[in-house]
């Protein structure tokens, strides 16, 4: 299973599915940085320093850093859905189940249709 690092935005209810999937995954909040705007870089630094990848719903900042710092561990990005929560993480699970590593990798998760 991975190991993620969801950022400060990514909703909780999604880390708690990847978690009953078996995901190891830290929050920005448990790591003890809620409310103190890290740039988008320091989140990613950290990411790379504990070997998680990022979970984000920040499309734009995160896709650059992809190309700036290719040798991050992963990056998931995500489409919210509020809709169907459950549905985003294993949408997350079934993207990264088939992949030997996560590391440089840029994986873009979006909303399924209603009928999925």
């Amino acid at each position: 299973m991975a190991r993620f690092y969801a950022d400060e935005q990514f909703p909780r209810q999604i880390v708690n599915y990847l978690r009953e999937m078996g995901h190891d995954v830290l929050t920005v909040q448990e790591a003890g940085k809620a409310n103190l705007q890290i740039p988008d870089p320091e989140v990613l630094e950290f990411a790379i320093q504990d070997n998680r990848a990022v979970l984000t719903l920040n499309r734009i900042d995160f896709l650059k850093l992809h190309y700036q710092r290719p040798e991050h561990l992963g990056i998931i990005i995500c489409r919210d859905d509020p809709e169907n929560i459950e549905r985003v993480a294993k949408r997350i699970n079934v993207a990264i189940s088939s992949l030997e590593t996560l590391q440089g990798q840029l994986i873009r998760v979006n909303r399924s249709s209603p009928s999925e």
